[in-house]
């Protein structure tokens, strides 16, 4: 939220009816098309946007006959804008109630079996306090991370041995673990692991948070240059297309693609094994609305229960 801070230093405090009006505006690329979606007249909307710019010394919009694009300053303003007004929106939810719990529970979180658990708690919360909501949203650790920095998620949940420090965190019991998915006709199937020797030749695709990290160069070893990691994946649902159409084989965690006898896929884990830990986070110096210290509770007691 500095950005917002830095950005915004004019003489009068901008409106979120203002940001508002941006966002509309930046996803029609269309004045007409905008005011309409706002119910606000055609020349009002442009002053405002005029006014805008103005206060805040850019220009967020290329200006051309029927089409506006965004500059980058107005690219970078469109996604901070997009951010504050669903932290607004949050907020205003979890201030408007009572002691009946309700208001919004966000949750970013990568791709995982543990998240079974998660979804458990959650389906029970639901079930007892109808008005709540939820949301879920999928992404890498630092897809989370921003998320939970700015304050439009309560929890994250992340995979693997990250830096952690400046959150408080609880971890799961359960364990991911590491494997190659391909499918049930691939001569590798016939394997009960993978070693890196097995990949050497082959196309691989890679989860993108772990091919960042350099994840699995030890584990490649010698074999390194032999292995082509052709691509990657930032949900393993998209990779595993490509794996079904024998395209490549795809360096994945157990239990997140349909393996059953209906599948033309399998999963073999890889060795030396390696598995990951899954933990979830949240802000050290933030106030838990009552449904975030709800659902923390409740998790807190699966976890002791096991």
């Amino acid at each position: 939220m500095s950005d917002w801070i830095t950005i915004f230093h004019g003489k009068r405090k901008t409106e979120l009816r203002v940001l508002n009006y941006f966002v509309a505006t930046a996803q029609e690329l269309n004045m007409t098309r905008a005011a309409q979606k706002l119910l606000v007249s055609q020349p009002a909307l442009s002053i405002q946007i005029a006014d805008l710019e103005d206060e805040l010394g850019v220009k967020l919009f290329n200006r051309r006959p029927r089409l506006l694009t965004l500059t980058s300053a107005g690219q970078y303003l469109f996604e901070q804008a997009k951010e504050i007004l669903a932290l607004t929106a949050k907020t205003k939810s979890n201030l408007q109630s009572t002691a009946i719990i309700s208001g919004d529970l966000t949750i970013a979180a990568g791709e995982s079996i543990a998240m079974q658990r998660i979804m458990n708690i959650l389906s029970n919360i639901i079930q007892d306090y109808p008005t709540v909501k939820v949301h879920i949203l999928s992404g890498d650790y630092e897809f989370a991370k921003k998320k939970l920095n700015v304050g439009t998620v309560d929890f994250a949940v992340i995979i693997g041995n990250l830096p952690l420090s400046n959150y408080a965190s609880l971890q799961l019991p359960e364990k991911d673990t590491w494997g190659v998915l391909m499918t049930k006709d691939d001569p590798l199937a016939k394997k009960d692991h993978i070693t890196a020797a097995d990949l050497a030749g082959r196309n691989v695709l890679n989860s993108q948070q772990t091919e960042t990290m350099h994840y699995f160069d030890s584990w490649f070893g010698n074999y390194k240059d032999q292995i082509n990691i052709i691509g990657t994946y930032n949900l393993s649902f998209n990779g595993t297309l490509l794996v079904k159409n024998h395209a490549a084989l795809s360096l994945t965690l157990d239990k997140l693609a349909d393996v059953s006898d209906e599948s033309n896929l399998t999963f073999r884990p890889i060795y030396p094994k390696m598995t990951e830990s899954i933990t979830v986070i949240w802000k050290h110096s933030t106030n838990l609305s009552a449904v975030a210290e709800l659902f923390l509770n409740r998790l807190q007691a699966s976890i002791a229960e096991d």
